[in-house]
């Protein structure tokens, strides 16, 4: 039982810590709130354990909130603050954040080509950047199921927009297995092993049982 040798991780066609960053868009309580296409308990579940798979594997994070500075909208959800609490926040008041200037250096200073996109609303404030940045020539990997729309058949043709143009769809546990990828990486196994506890309930449980 021998991995081959380690893929040059910025190289690779798949994502690594090395080669991506995770974007984080409008996970505020107006947003959350008004979530119908899935269960929003699921949806703050694996929004947290998206950003702490991101800090668990040292990605660069892009964290963007909307018109908090303005006073129309509350700072992003408690769960999330607590996670990203060392994380600046870009602030706008443009629905596409890619057309904040600020936002987009943040995203350019990175230096990564492959972005982890989530959002609310999937059909505004992700699918606008997402085609932005597909034509500026990055990858966008959404997570989507840590995104969500105001119905299903908003979020769901919100999806199928992005895919059009060359975004490609992720899970949550794919995310974790492709940035962990393999068990000899034992420096985040403990972290990843808990990201499936803390998102996959008793199945997650069940999972790291199994590993000990």
């Amino acid at each position: 039982m021998t991995s081959e040798a380690i893929r040059d991780p910025a190289k690779d066609h798949l994502l690594t810590p090395q080669n991506a960053a995770f974007i984080v868009i409008d996970y505020q309580p107006v947003q959350v709130n008004s979530i119908a296409s899935m269960d929003r308990q699921l949806l703050i579940n694996n929004i947290v354990g998206t950003s702490k798979a991101a800090i668990a594997f040292g990605l660069p994070i892009v964290h963007s909130t909307v018109n908090v500075k303005t006073g129309l909208n509350k700072p992003p959800i408690p769960q999330l603050r607590k996670v990203l609490d060392k994380v600046p926040t870009y602030d706008r008041t443009t629905i596409n954040s890619w057309e904040d200037v600020e936002f987009r250096k943040a995203v350019e200073a990175t230096g990564r080509r492959k972005l982890i996109m989530t959002a609310l609303w999937t059909e505004a404030c992700l699918t606008f950047p997402a085609l932005d940045a597909l034509q500026a020539g990055y990858e966008v990997y959404v997570v989507a199921d840590a995104v969500g729309g105001t119905s299903v058949a908003a979020h769901e043709m919100a999806l199928r927009r992005i895919e059009q143009a060359g975004g490609r769809m992720i899970s949550v546990p794919q995310l974790f297995c492709e940035l962990q990828r393999d068990w000899s990486r034992k420096d985040t196994v403990p972290a990843f092993m808990n990201l499936f506890v803390e998102t996959g309930g008793t199945a997650g449980i069940q999972f790291a049982y199994d590993r000990e």
